[in-house]
């Protein structure tokens, strides 16, 4: 999973893994942990998890928003983007 790039998901399971760090949603603090890790290593933005615990004022800080920002940076920076839905 550690080689696992951001343009070999969905943006909806991308939307789904940020949904499930957002509500808090594992059994452990540690697979908590690994799923921002996860985030964090799949996004590639700056800003890392503070998108999602310390979002700027003006953001929309939901996991739509969240996702967006990401999406948005990595089209600005001339990154791929996430895999079809297809």
């Amino acid at each position: 999973m550690n080689n696992e790039l951001i343009q070999d998901i969905t943006e909806s399971e991308f939307l789904d893994l940020v949904i499930k760090i957002c509500v808090v949603d594992y059994k452990t603090e540690y697979q908590h942990t690994q799923a921002v890790m996860r985030f964090e290593r799949l996004s590639e933005h700056p800003d890392g998890s503070d998108l999602i615990y310390y979002p700027k004022p003006s953001s929309d800080n939901s996991p739509e928003g969240i996702v967006k920002e990401v999406k948005e940076w990595r089209a600005a920076n001339g990154k791929p983007s996430f895999k079809s839905e297809n």
